[in-house]
């Protein structure tokens, strides 16, 4: 009898299909005018965004500017 060998990275159970969330390349190219803001943050959120950005190597203050895009694109969507 044959012994299956089972991939840990094979999904177990029924699968899902799930929205596509990645922007088309258009959609990269950032054409939008910026405004600078001061803004007060809680430390550990600010260290929270500083170590995932050491991790990728990119800058915290972008990872949170697209957060807060997402975010207003999101809801600006639904209203």
């Amino acid at each position: 009898m044959k012994k299956k060998i089972r991939d840990s990275e094979m999904p177990i159970g029924g699968l899902a299909r799930i929205k596509d969330f990645l922007p088309s390349p258009e959609e990269l190219v950032n054409t939008e005018k910026t405004v600078k803001v001061t803004i007060s943050l809680k430390k550990k959120s600010v260290d929270f965004f500083k170590h995932k950005a050491g991790q990728y190597h990119t800058k915290y203050q972008k990872m949170i500017r697209e957060l807060l895009d997402k975010y207003a694109m999101q809801y600006s969507q639904i209203s």
